[in-house]
């Protein structure tokens, strides 16, 4: 592939991506294409997705099959939880708001205007604390969990967010930010690590200190050392737009969007162990560490990969109706939940 194709179809991804944040632009469908759509609270093993199309997040309670409704704000996009307080986060992006909801009652508690473009967000349980994404702005949304009372920070044009509590830091990637952006939450000082531009997803390790970015212009995973500041890259395949690790195995495994394919990463050693052939347009992933299975969701073939993590290889695909694209399993059971582009819903795994 010559680099102007290459570079036109890393923008065309960008864009495809990105639209999902803009509430102006976006429809129902592409709204959908957020990693953040699925959550689980490990405290009470339900599981929330969220359902653009009814302006509703779906509670799927441990070992049901059916869902609950609740209605939050329009296009909702991202849920979080915090399993401290039972609260659950849900991002509208069209409203430009933040539901909260009480997860014993199942209901709405209030309803929270963030400003324009609130994308993705993630809960810091230990201080109460929720990071909400104003995309296209240079600002993110902090929200104190108990008063519900807001304050704006300065970060850069956040698409992806994750919490280090055991660290008390905040990550911030920005596709055209070329920086991982480095939250402090006790000082309030933002840190940089300079990584590269078009960074889309992103895992951690809190016990290392380690930090996984997913360069889709480059197709390369970085691994950022916090501790000793360092940043290594390790080629991927094509498009490379998720990222998880297996706690068990200490493996990592990058989702190749355009590539049609996983890569399998020693994080200890910094090497790539294999490279799996998956479905066509896969975008989501989800780790069972106890069985050692790692899902795949492949976007345009409406199926779920299941990959065996000891062989790293298909071991089966099971088709999904409405084309998966966010995965969550629940560790106790190994029931996988996915949400769609129709709905959310239990994935059976043979």
């Amino acid at each position: 592939m010559n680099f102007p194709i290459r570079t036109a179809l890393v923008f065309s991804l960008a864009a495809f991506f990105l639209a999902t944040a803009n509430a102006q632009t976006a429809n129902r469908e592409t709204a959908l294409l957020n990693p953040k759509a699925i959550a689980f609270n490990p405290a009470t093993g339900d599981v929330y997705a969220v359902a653009p199309r009814e302006n509703a997040v779906m509670v799927f309670h441990k070992g049901a099959d059916s869902a609950r409704r609740i209605i939050v704000g329009r296009g909702p996009v991202a849920v979080a939880v915090n399993p401290k307080t039972n609260r659950i986060y849900v991002a509208n992006n069209e409203s430009g708001s933040v539901s909260v909801v009480d997860g014993a009652a199942e209901a709405v508690t209030a309803t929270l205007d963030v400003g324009t473009n609130p994308y993705v967000l993630a809960v810091d349980s230990t201080s109460d604390k929720i990071f909400v994404s104003n995309t296209f702005s240079d600002l993110i949304t902090v929200i104190d969990g108990q008063t519900n009372a807001q304050s704006k920070r300065k970060a850069g044009s956040a698409d992806a967010i994750e919490v280090d509590e055991n660290a008390g830091r905040v990550y911030l990637l920005g596709y055209e930010d070329e920086n991982l952006n480095v939250l402090d939450e006790k000082s309030g000082a933002i840190s940089k690590v300079k990584v590269g531009m078009h960074e889309w997803g992103m895992a951690q390790d809190s016990e290392r200190h380690a930090v996984y970015v997913t360069m889709s212009g480059s197709d390369e995973l970085a691994m950022i050392d916090q501790a000793k500041g360092d940043v290594r890259k390790i080629a991927t395949g094509g498009t490379p737009c998720s990222v998880a690790r297996n706690p068990a195995s200490g493996r990592l495994f990058v989702v190749n969007h355009t590539g049609d394919s996983v890569t399998a990463i020693d994080a200890t050693q910094g090497s790539v162990i294999a490279t799996i052939a998956v479905g066509h347009k896969p975008q989501g992933i989800a780790v069972d560490a106890k069985r050692n299975r790692i899902y795949v969701a492949n976007r345009s073939d409406s199926s779920v990969s299941v990959i065996d993590g000891a062989q790293n290889k298909v071991v089966s695909t099971v088709p999904v109706a409405g084309n998966p694209f966010a995965l969550m399993v629940e560790p106790s059971s190994g029931r996988l939940y996915a949400t769609t582009l129709d709905k959310p819903l239990v994935i059976a795994i043979p």
